[in-house]
């Protein structure tokens, strides 16, 4: 049998959405690796398998072998280009403030941040570095500085009270590479441990 005109009109339509698609995918995906900023750190993307428990090169954390009343938790990562557009392109938030760098070099910030919620993020990484199963009861976040893209950032969680029957309140910050504290917040988590 020969295909129709509106068959062979149709294939070539899915063909290109194919090809469109494929293009836009490659678009918004990542490199298998990129650098960081110059010290040839890489850092995962979308790409790479990320597995539980494990920090990836640029990465660095501090985790004390039982959590108790004073001790403290650490996540450090920069803040690379590529994460700030995978976050917009995952949450839906494009706001040009994060993606338009003509956009917001004419803001009070002078040039593109990385998305709060995302900074915030690192927090969320700290606590998952802690043995256990650990599930976030609530998070209060302050925002009190912008973050750059290829900023380095640390979040630090200090255990500040045992609440009992597994729960911890913690004090939540992240400072960036020169120490000024760029969100400031308090978390109640439950750690589950065998």
């Amino acid at each position: 049998m020969v295909p129709s005109s509106d068959a062979k009109l149709s294939t070539q339509v899915l063909s290109n959405v194919a090809e469109a698609n494929d293009a836009a995918f490659s678009a918004v995906t990542a490199p298998d690796v990129e650098t960081d900023g110059g010290s040839g750190a890489a850092t995962p993307t979308s790409k790479d398998a990320v597995e539980a428990g494990v920090d990836h090169a640029g990465w660095d954390s501090e985790v004390p072998e039982d959590i108790e009343v004073g001790d403290s938790i650490t996540f450090t990562k920069t803040m690379h280009d590529e994460d700030v557009r995978r976050f917009a392109a995952s949450s839906g938030d494009t706001n040009p403030l994060h993606l338009d760098e003509d956009f917001a070099e004419e803001t009070r910030f002078n040039g593109r941040i990385a998305h709060g919620i995302l900074v915030s993020g690192t927090i969320s990484a700290a606590l998952a570095r802690i043995p256990g199963d650990v599930v976030y009861l609530s998070q209060d976040l302050e925002f009190l500085a912008p973050v750059e893209i290829g900023d380095r950032v640390t979040a630090d969680c200090t255990v500040a009270e045992d609440l009992g029957n597994n729960q911890f309140r913690l004090t939540t910050t992240v400072t960036n590479a020169d120490g000024d504290t760029v969100i400031d917040g308090e978390a109640v988590v439950l750690i589950l441990t065998e």
